[in-house]
């Protein structure tokens, strides 16, 4: 298992201005070497069930893009929750340091 960052951008407070949001995650150790897909799929699992286990989270993913020369995958699209959806950017790569 290895470790990972993502920085989210969401538009939750809807004023035009993006609150962003860091988290960790453990996943498999080549998991760059997978899908951008399943990279957010991955980070998503997290979200679902660690960062808000209380509720569960759905999403819809519009756009995914994978730098395999930084290390960063970066997905668009739209958090789906019981209170309603809100847009979001996410990065993601492997924890340094």
């Amino acid at each position: 298992m290895a470790r990972y960052e993502a920085t989210m951008i969401d538009a939750g407070n809807g004023g035009g201005h993006g609150e962003d949001a860091r988290y960790e995650f453990d996943g498999p150790d080549d998991l760059m070497d997978h899908s951008p897909i399943t990279v957010i799929r991955t980070f998503m699992e997290h979200v679902d069930h660690v960062e808000l286990p209380a509720e569960h989270v759905g999403y819809e993913l519009y756009a995914s893009l994978k730098n395999p020369g930084k290390q960063v995958v970066t997905g668009l699209g739209c958090l789906c929750l019981s209170h309603g959806q809100i847009p979001f950017m996410v990065m993601i790569s492997p924890k340094h340091g």
